[in-house]
């Protein structure tokens, strides 16, 4: 599938990601989902194409930060590639103990 959008955390969002949810602190995963990601990966599912997440330019992420259907995501991250291996792993995971 092709890259039909692009979304960069740091420059869209904050590059202090916070927590899960809302309610345990600033720029959270829920208020990223809702506000910034939700819209271009429902423009990409029409599409039929995948969302393209950039990881690069933060201070980090809590392990909570970012779940996503990886069908039509894909993570991207050249200062620390490791991080897309594991958010994918971390998908996985879910979805088999779901």
């Amino acid at each position: 599938m092709e890259v039909v959008a692009r979304v960069s955390v740091a420059k869209d969002f904050s590059v202090t990601p916070g927590p899960r949810g809302r309610g345990e602190g600033k720029f959270s995963g829920d208020e990223f989902l809702k506000n910034v990601l939700r819209p271009p990966f429902k423009a990409a599912v029409e599409r039929g194409g995948i969302l393209q997440v950039d990881l690069d330019g933060t201070e980090g992420y809590a392990t909570s930060f970012l779940e996503a259907v990886s069908d039509h995501l894909r993570l991207k991250s050249d200062e620390e590639p490791y991080l897309v291996d594991e958010i994918n792993k971390y998908i996985r995971d879910a979805r088999v103990s779901s």
